[in-house]
């Protein structure tokens, strides 16, 4: 990309990175604190699942305006403004007292994680191809705010009470957001849409490679959503853990995850994306299948931590595909439907999850519907998505 320095390059990638984290740990403020609620309003097992599950749907629906909205009006400003408007649910959960006002709250709330959207486009254009997979892995690994959540949301709840969290992801929010609009800036050369909206999403839709995306994407990402905002509640409920073990627990789940995402891009911009697709998919079946039968603690914390590490491979080698198959001016676009189909994917498992176990008192039927879900996915991409890109020369 001529023109344009790797300082300025590096420079966008971080606070977009940042920003992403950022409002990652507003939109998991709720998941830590499920179990806190559960008890102070005396909530059933599925209404805390729906209570930590509506942010995750509104934040995956945001993602298809926010990311044509980026496409048309640029990064920089989507980012800035949007992280200013997160700060409106935020405070407004500090003093949420009851189960609606939390349902209220939380649904406005999914607006933050709607940021994954304006992220892609912006740093995508900043890269040249050979370098989008690992630029856009580092910025997915944005998603560490989840783990964030996880390790100082309930520690500042405990130690300075149940609003200081809120307090402090607000201002957090205040502060990267000012500096998105004053220091960010859009790549060189970068050209606004001007279709109207419908337009471009249905163009992005119709495309072959971004409805297969979405769908990998859906199992991928929707399983590392479902396990970031569930996974404490599993842990307490299958293995009796106290709540900041079990909300430590899951966040190192997150952190590994995290880390894992940036590799995938990399791994996928030298092997190709589709093949670490599927070896990510293969892993994730065997770990779901060891992980439903509850064995002991230490043999499931292996189980879900080499599952982390496969889900983050996958989502950052299912971006780096769709950076190098997608035509530049409809990033945007088709990152809105695969980022929207990847926070769906993890709305619904903790809804299913929490009425299995309220029927049957196991999770062991959920886990093993993932690995069912999990092998059908692997069995595509293996045998769909990888021979075509050897055929089209990108593996």
């Amino acid at each position: 990309m001529p023109g344009t320095s790797t300082t300025s390059r590096v420079a966008m990638l971080v606070l977009a990175t940042v920003a992403f984290a950022v409002n990652f740990w507003a939109w998991g403020l709720l998941s830590p604190l499920g179990s806190v609620y559960e008890k102070q309003l005396r909530l059933t097992a599925f209404e805390v699942s729906v209570l930590v599950a509506v942010p995750v749907i509104v934040g995956s629906l945001g993602r298809i305006p926010l990311g044509a909205l980026t496409d048309r009006y640029g990064g920089r400003l989507v980012f800035g403004v949007t992280t200013l408007l997160g700060i409106v649910p935020v405070v407004f959960l500090a003093f949420a007292g009851s189960y609606p006002a939390l349902l209220i709250g939380g649904f406005i709330l999914g607006l933050t994680g709607a940021t994954f959207a304006i992220g892609v486009p912006f740093v995508n254009a900043w890269f040249p191809p050979e370098r989008r997979g690992l630029a856009l892995g580092v910025f997915g690994a944005g998603n560490i705010g989840t783990a964030i959540s996880g390790f100082a949301t309930p520690w500042l709840a405990q130690r300075f009470g149940h609003q200081v969290p809120f307090w402090t992801v607000a201002v957090a929010l205040a502060v990267i957001g000012v500096i998105m609009l004053v220091a960010g800036r859009d790549a060189p050369g970068t050209a606004p849409a001007t279709e109207p909206f419908g337009r471009r999403f249905l163009a992005a839709a119709r495309l072959r490679v971004t409805r297969e995306l979405a769908g990998m994407y859906a199992l991928t990402f929707g399983g590392f959503v479902a396990f970031g905002v569930y996974l404490p509640l599993y842990l307490e409920s299958v293995y009796h853990l106290a709540v900041a073990d079990a909300a430590a627990r899951s966040a190192g789940f997150v952190v590994l995850s995290t880390i894992a995402r940036p590799a995938g891009g990399w791994l996928a911009d030298r092997l190709g994306g589709e093949r670490v697709l599927g070896w990510a998919l293969a892993v994730v079946v065997v770990c779901a299948v060891v992980v439903s039968f509850a064995p002991g603690m230490p043999v499931a914390t292996a189980g879900f931590l080499v599952m982390a590490a496969a889900l983050g491979l996958g989502n950052g080698a299912v971006f780096a595909v769709l950076g190098r198959a997608v035509p530049a001016a409809m990033v945007g676009s088709a990152t809105g439907v695969v980022g929207a189909a990847g926070g769906l994917g993890g709305f619904l498992p903790p809804i299913v999850m929490g009425l299995i176990y309220q029927a049957t008192g196991s999770y062991s039927i959920g886990l093993m519907l993932l690995a069912a879900v999990a092998c059908g996915a692997f069995v595509y991409c293996w045998f769909v998505l990888r021979p075509r890109a050897r055929a089209d020369g990108k593996v």
